[in-house]
């Protein structure tokens, strides 16, 4: 019994300096984030693609699910018990920013495949109109789940004001059909977006081999696709522990496995394009490292 408590006590001691360690790389994802959003938003140019309009709409949700991520995290570790519906909200909220990323990636894919296999309707099928009906569509479709889990919340596990122990999926949604229905849609969405992807990747590659003009631009094209499955993989990674473990990961797993496979995605994506590369790094640095004409001028 003695032990147990010596235990307890030491991990008390390391609970503070293991949350703040946790938290610095959280608040440089987010501030990486938040510079290329910004990059996106001041040039009209990024505005006017639909390419670009896809890829801040993936670091604005990405960024949302960080800022959910951390806050969970802190509240599991803190041990702060919510009232239910504030719970419910918070983790909903975090499940619907959960599954647009592989959403965002299969309609980025969707986007590269149309640019490159009917370049001549490029310009007619993806407008900037058409990009904001894609959005809500990803929007929709990513909150079925959460719609429906509220539903069974209420009409089925409401039977506590507050959550036992800290603010978690595992905590609010104890009933089997919630949890079955979480896996459900999640193998689903995946699934979904697993194909869109592959087939992406692979008419682009055919297109690129068959086509003998723009070869360049077809093969960087089938490179994007690539790595958007990589970037698939990744949420597929940070998913599959979220679901296992939601709550109980500490300090350098939470960072790992939830948070990194989340940050590198948009990252990696943004550095690869060289305008974006330029207006990125002259915001990141405060304008001290690319002079103004390294990009379009806004």
């Amino acid at each position: 019994m003695n032990d147990t408590t010596e235990v307890t006590q030491v991990l008390q001691q390391f609970k503070v300096p293991v949350t703040v360690f946790t938290m610095l790389p959280c608040l440089l994802f987010l501030y990486v984030n938040g510079v290329m959003l910004l990059a996106v938003l001041r040039k009209p140019v990024f505005q006017e693609s639909s390419r670009y309009i896809l890829f801040g709409h993936l670091l604005l949700t990405e960024s949302l699910q960080l800022l959910v991520s951390v806050l969970l995290f802190i509240m599991a570790v803190a041990a702060v018990r919510m009232i239910s519906y504030a719970c419910v909200l918070l983790t909903l909220f975090a499940t619907v920013t959960v599954k647009m990323s592989p959403l965002n990636l299969a309609v980025m894919s969707l986007e590269r495949y149309v640019a490159i296999c009917f370049p001549l309707r490029h310009a007619d099928i993806a407008t900037t109109r058409r990009t904001g009906v894609a959005i809500a569509v990803m929007w929709t479709a990513a909150s079925l789940d959460a719609f429906t889990q509220l539903l069974i919340f209420v009409r089925l596990e409401n039977t506590s004001s507050t959550v036992p122990r800290y603010c978690s999926r595992q905590n609010v949604f104890q009933l089997q059909i919630s949890v079955t229905l979480y896996k459900v849609f999640n193998i689903l969405y995946f699934v979904i977006v697993s194909i869109i992807i592959i087939y992406t990747y692979i008419a682009i590659m055919i297109t690129v081999k068959s086509a003998s003009a723009s070869v360049r631009e077809g093969s960087k094209a089938h490179k994007t696709v690539l790595l958007h499955l990589f970037q698939l993989g990744l949420c597929l990674v940070s998913t599959m522990f979220s679901m296992m473990n939601s709550g109980q990961l500490v300090g350098v797993l939470f960072v790992v496995l939830i948070i990194l496979p989340k940050c590198l995605s948009p990252l990696i994506y943004g550095l690869r394009d060289q305008t974006f590369r330029h207006v990125f790094i002259y915001y990141f640095t405060f304008g001290f490292k690319v002079t103004n004409k390294a990009f379009p001028k806004s």
